[in-house]
């Protein structure tokens, strides 16, 4: 929903704290009653009414405290309840009406208010109904989680009175007795009605004790409630006057009798509203991204009224709320420094707990309860001055992006009118651009226009996604690049996720283990959700196994979908089969194993020192990089470098996280050159500190360094040939696990092959594209060069002379691989080892007949530490019928 005329306004309140030493029924710390309160919040996010006021955000502070960020206005019905205004009836019925919808939208959640009160019924700039602080009740569990009681005791009901405080289970830690249900909000707004009626309050002035012991007098069978109300408000003569239709309506709120008393669905279709010509609101108007539905069936254009030309120059009340509060606190804004400006929370000092002494005389001494552990409902103002004013200098246009002008979308960035250029921001360190709110304000406006035309701006969201993606927007920019499409919801909710299975009991002991530092996946509402999610794929996958580390792929996109349980599923649904193509089937050893000798191969043609170090100690892949590539290295890194580096891994192709593998060796070559086998195997039982940034700079340029083909893999999901299904897409998304279509193509290895050899094989198809014969080969087209105008790679062939002599590769140097190396293992020296010398940043292909000469020459490169080495697969006969061979000029 767009800002308008809200505020934002934050609240605090302590959550009950835990004994230092319990610990719960499978023998773990509990949780902190905060963190739960953090899980159960997040729901109350998704909830969007004309009725109700939007919760943003929930942050958890020190020592329990948590700050609630909430929609707000200034003005509400314990204001306006003064100035007579709904003693007119019209005034009134239009209240309860709006009061009721707003009830009954949150019922249809599983949402009770259980803190109904004139001062959470607020009213905005048009009069209009906004129930606030609703989810008191609701986050904490039934008041569970905190140590005051939710609700006011004058608003109370008898059955909830007499259920008394809330009680725990301590071995399930949830309440004894089930959670008060929507009827117990319309009792409240039936006490409130009277109010109104009567113009004073209930009760007031009176203890809770008194009040508790007045309500409970209503369980007599004898008891008139309204009359005994309308009393105390004296205001029997004003009920009287009013009309049977309201009469009878505030009879029926204050039903003692819960289960004859109505509730919020049912009495919103009271005939007093229908008398009155009054009719519900719609939901707000919008459209969910993945559906089968048209998106556009509901939307309905805005209709300007004389009060929205006030907003003509107020942009950023047009904007979406949550994005003005993501902008807010990337502007500088604090809670809790609004907060102790406020007085709202104070520092204690250093002793804070002194033993206390009852005397005979029944005197306490020593330190009382604190306040501030009880209930403070003051809602202090969150200024949006700064927000402002550094957005003042940016263009009126900027907050109404076209897509349809090719301009606007980033060859570099849009140019800005202030006094920053976007330019050089978008070429700073990504946690930098992150905190910077001009340019995350640009990046938000663009995101938010190309998502809402998802899927048709896909190729454009690819492109925007290679700059950065704006965290307000990663979830959904990473079901785009994963190509999530189609009714996910339907999908998610046909599957069976209550059955009992077979892997139930392991993933009940990887959950509380995965990533729980993180606060949200740390809760029981996030384990819950956890388990679902896990449940869904396994069972929707019957031809997988459930294997550690599948709790640790899930995580990131539980975490950024912590609302969206299907979105979560369906982006795992679609990762798994991209980067981890039968990873999880029962006797996964062969595509394990596959993948790490690609793996050794790429270290050897990148880091062949490194290789030869790591090998000559007995430090292989199978040590270190399992959980790596198994997790995507989502269970040795923080979450919050995790999505960092899948912003660009979901660009990359099947083989692209090898290129990450090789980074991460990269970054510590020179301590692992000096580490024996027992100190590397110390270095990354704990991933050490490493820059994220220039990690992914690395692969990049490693993968743009290494011939498609070398990383080819018989077990990865083979895509058609040539498939380009995304223009515009950089190379490094592009794949070459392709079904072999002609001899020039790269076939599959056995895995004794591939552990034979140290360095990769590359197809014809490579050489003919990076070599001197690009395009077709029978007309020998100009050479394909770098920019500077230098080749690309080096063709050795290590055949006898006579061979050689007979057709050759042109270009290529003749290092017979009988006569290459001296008795020393080193190489003869020959103008061709002299070539050989002088092209150590060229790609070098070993080129021989059927054998084994040309890998054990490049494995004896390897061991002389030249780089990018590797070999033509199926040797140099492949090319006989490709017209590229060619008969070297006669020695002079």
């Amino acid at each position: 929903m767009a800002l308008g005329k809200a505020q934002f306004g934050v609240s605090t309140f302590f959550a009950a704290s835990h004994s230092n030493d319990k610990c719960g029924a499978n023998g773990l710390p509990l949780t902190p009653n905060s963190i739960k309160i953090v899980g159960r919040f997040q729901h109350l996010k998704t909830l969007d009414h004309h009725h109700i006021c939007k919760y943003l955000d929930c942050v958890r502070g020190r020592h329990e405290r948590l700050m609630i960020v909430q929609e707000h206005y200034t003005n509400n019905l314990n204001l306006g309840w003064k100035t007579g205004k709904f003693q007119s009836e019209d005034n009134l019925v239009k209240l309860a009406f709006e009061v009721l919808q707003g009830l009954y939208y949150m019922n249809q959640h599983e949402v009770t208010h259980r803190n109904l009160s004139m001062d959470n019924i607020l009213l905005d700039t048009e009069g209009k109904v906004k129930l606030s602080n609703f989810g008191m009740y609701y986050m904490t569990n039934g008041g569970a989680y905190v140590s005051f009681p939710v609700g006011q005791m004058c608003y109370m009901c008898p059955e909830v009175i007499c259920s008394g405080p809330v009680q725990i289970d301590e071995e399930t830690e949830l309440p004894v007795l089930p959670p008060s249900g929507p009827k117990v909000d319309v009792w409240s707004l039936g006490c409130i009605a009277l109010e109104l009626i009567s113009g004073m309050k209930l009760w007031e002035g009176v203890s809770n004790q008194q009040i508790a012991r007045n309500v409970l007098v209503f369980l007599k069978p004898d008891c008139d409630v309204i009359n005994s109300i309308c009393t105390e408000l004296k205001c029997v003569e004003k009920l009287q006057s009013l009309s049977p239709y309201l009469n009878d309506f505030i009879r029926k709120c204050l039903t003692v009798d819960p289960t004859h008393r109505p509730d919020p669905s049912e009495l919103v279709h009271h005939e007093m509203f229908t008398v009155h010509k009054l009719k519900q609101v719609s939901p707000r108007n919008g459209y969910h991204l993945f559906t089968s539905k048209l998106r556009c069936k509901d939307l309905e254009l805005p209709e300007l009224t004389e009060n929205d030309v006030e907003l003509d120059n107020d942009h950023l009340s047009e904007r979406n709320m949550e994005e003005v509060y993501y902008l807010w606190r990337l502007a500088g804004g604090d809670l809790e420094g609004v907060l102790k400006k406020a007085g709202m929370i104070k520092a204690k000092p250093p002793v804070t707990i002194l033993p206390s002494l009852t005397l005979d005389n029944g005197e306490v001494l020593g330190q009382g309860r604190d306040q501030m552990e009880l209930l403070d409902e003051t809602v202090v103002l969150l200024s949006q001055d700064q927000l402002r004013q550094r957005l003042s200098d940016i263009d009126e246009k900027s907050y109404y992006k076209l897509l349809e002008d090719e301009s606007t979308i980033t060859e570099g960035l849009p140019s800005s009118p202030s006094n920053v250029d976007l330019n050089d921001t978008a070429s700073l360190p990504l946690v930098i651009k992150e905190k910077d709110v001009e340019y995350q304000f640009h990046r938000v406006i663009l995101y938010e226009r190309l998502i809402n035309g998802y899927p048709y701006k896909k190729a454009h969201i690819w492109k925007e996604a290679r700059v950065d993606v704006p965290p307000l927007f990663r979830n959904l920019v990473w079901a785009a690049l994963l190509e999530v499409e189609g009714d996910i919801q339907a999908q998610y909710d046909s599957i069976d996720k209550e059955t009992p299975i077979g892997t139930d009991r392991q993933i009940a002991v990887d959950i509380p283990r995965c990533h729980q530092y993180h606060e949200l996946l740390a809760s029981p509402t996030a384990h819950a959700k956890f388990k679902r999610v896990l449940k869904a794929w396994v069972v929707s996958h019957p031809e997988y196994v459930y294997w550690q580390g599948l709790d640790s792929l899930c995580a990131p996109f539980l975490a950024l979908n912590f609302n969206n349980e299907a979105l979560a599923y369906a982006c795992i649904k679609a990762f798994i089969p991209k980067y981890l193509h039968k990873f999880f089937l029962k006797d996964n050893s062969p595509v394990i194993q596959e993948y790490l000798a690609v793996f050794s191969h790429l270290i050897a043609f990148h880091e062949p020192e490194l290789s030869n170090h790591m090998e000559g100690i007995g430090f292989i892949p199978d040590l270190y990089a399992i959980p790596w590539f198994l997790t995507m290295f989502a269970h040795v890194f923080p979450l919050n470098k995790i999505v960092h580096l899948w912003d660009t891994l979901l660009l990359g192709n099947s083989s692209f996280p090898l290129y990450i593998g090789v980074a991460i060796l990269k970054q510590f070559h020179d301590r692992l050159l000096s580490f024996g086998f027992n100190e590397c195997i110390l270095l990354f039982s704990d991933m050490p500190v490493i820059d994220l940034q220039q990690c992914v700079k690395d692969a990049i340029q490693i993968f743009c360094n290494t011939p498609k083909s070398a990383t080819y893999r018989q077990h990865a999901k083979q895509t058609p040939k040539k498939n380009e299904t995304r223009p515009n897409v950089s190379y490094y998304s592009r794949d070459y696990n392709e079904k072999p279509s002609n001899e020039l193509s790269m076939e599959p290895l056995t895995l004794d092959e591939l552990r034979s050899e140290k360095c990769p094989r590359i197809s014809a198809e490579d050489l003919l594209e990076l070599g001197e014969f690009i395009g077709n080969a029978n007309t020998r087209s100009p050479t394909k060069k770098r920019g500077n105008g230098k080749p690309l790679l080096l063709v050795i062939d290590v055949r006898g002379p006579d061979e050689f002599k007979r057709g050759m590769i042109p270009g290529s140097v003749n290092i017979p691989f009988q006569s290459a190396f001296s008795p020393e293992g080193d190489l003869v020296t020959c103008p061709a080892v002299t070539t050989l010398k002088q092209s150590k940043s060229l790609v070098k292909v070993v080129v021989g007949s059927r054998g084994r000469n040309a890998s054990n020459f490049a494995n004896e490169l390897v061991r002389l530490d030249y780089t990018r080495v590797c070999t033509l697969h199926n040797g140099i006969d492949v090319l006989r019928h490709t017209g590229i061979l060619s008969v070297p000029p006669p020695e002079i």
